[in-house]
């Protein structure tokens, strides 16, 4: 559990910048770390064009492995690091286990048994019912490792 107190700081951090707009109603958000991953850019093909009745947003960065969606920003990155093995949080949607903190502002879900990981930062106004299953199509580009949910 050493790990995740610096990841949820560092999300907590990352969160906060993400949902920072520029004037011109670009989102703020960087590539993750593995972002160069080539499954990545096959799972960016397959980003939906809305989320939850949200329409994409610009974001700063010229990566497809980054995708922002709504006011307050919904936002997506592919290459993040895949949460280890973990009992809390660990929910399925649509054959797609992902594992979810809560974070001062929304929640932070990132897809579980899949090397890279894909990332979806919720704000609060869609955080009662976490738009997920909206991602079912690009994370199913990225192979179902032998980690799930139980």
């Amino acid at each position: 559990m050493r790990r995740a107190l610096p990841a949820a700081a560092c999300a907590l951090a990352l969160a906060a910048a993400l949902a920072a707009c520029g004037g011109d109603d670009t989102v703020k958000a960087s590539p993750a770390g593995n972002a160069a991953d080539p499954l990545c850019a096959q799972a960016a093909r397959h980003w939906p064009t809305t989320v939850s009745g949200q329409r994409s947003r610009p974001v700063s960065t010229d990566s497809p492995t980054v995708r922002a969606w709504g006011d307050p920003a919904i936002i997506a990155r592919c290459g993040v690091t895949s949460p280890g093995p973990t009992a809390t949080g660990c929910v399925s949607v649509d054959g797609i286990d992902w594992v979810g903190s809560k974070l001062s502002d929304g929640g932070r879900y990132i897809t579980y048994g899949r090397t890279p990981a894909i990332e979806v930062l919720v704000p609060t106004k869609y955080n009662s019912l976490p738009p997920l299953g909206a991602f079912t199509k690009a994370v199913q580009q990225i192979p179902q490792g032998p980690h799930k949910c139980s």
